[in-house]
């Protein structure tokens, strides 16, 4: 299979104890679509990161995730 790039927004929040906690990724179709759902998000949510990484998924080869933008 060729490289592909995959753009992921992911949410935080405090639990009960005040640790930060990772909800579940989210993917998005592009930079942009990642950029603008993670800043929506900033707005209710703890803190928020959307970044892309790009591979191989049939050889389980990736690149180091890019940060594309954090809040």
């Amino acid at each position: 299979m060729a490289r592909v790039t995959y753009f992921v927004v992911v949410p935080f929040i405090r639990d009960e104890f005040g640790d930060l906690v990772a909800e579940g990724a989210i993917e998005k179709h592009g930079r942009a679509q990642a950029m603008a759902f993670a800043l929506v998000l900033s707005k209710t949510k703890t803190g928020v990161i959307a970044f892309s990484r790009s591979g191989d998924p049939d050889l389980g080869d990736f690149d180091d995730a890019v940060e594309i933008v954090r809040f």
